[in-house]
């Protein structure tokens, strides 16, 4: 499967969590071309701040491969990374990231606090923006429209 593939797959997540009334935002992540997890966001559902989507996928991803490094695994989100998540990404170890919509005002991969290009970020995942980005952002402007 290609990343814009997998990206679909990940927007079937996000398509998952607005139906249950959360933040559209989904997550797979991949190794060796074989899904290990996938995740929706569930912060409402959970009643957990931390129950983002990546963070959700990471912990799934962990359990199948029974490790917490997923160094041969790659990420992919339909919104860039907020700095909680994206130091997940870091202590996991994530080979690549792939994100669908830029966060501006949240965001901590290329926009606000830029944690990978920290000197303190242990490491640094290879990062692919703008994958799905389209049907990512009208996904997002559309659930938010809706409850303005």
């Amino acid at each position: 499967m290609s990343a814009r593939s997998f990206m679909d797959l990940a927007l079937e997540q996000a398509k998952k969590a607005e139906n249950a009334g959360e933040v559209p935002i989904g997550c797979v992540i991949v190794q060796g071309g074989t899904v290990l997890a996938r995740a929706a966001n569930r912060t409402l559902t959970d009643r957990d701040p931390t129950a983002h989507a990546e963070i959700l996928a990471i912990r799934q991803a962990a359990a199948a491969i029974g490790s917490e490094r997923l160094v041969d695994c790659d990420l992919y989100v339909t919104l860039e990374p907020c700095t909680m998540c994206a130091a997940a990404i870091s202590f996991a170890r994530i080979r690549r990231l792939y994100y669908g919509a830029v966060d501006p005002k949240g965001g901590a991969v290329d926009s606000g606090v830029r944690f990978f290009a920290s000197p303190t970020c242990h490491h640094a995942p290879e990062v692919y923006p703008s994958v799905g980005e389209s049907e990512a952002a009208l996904m997002l402007r559309d659930f938010f429209k809706a409850r303005r």
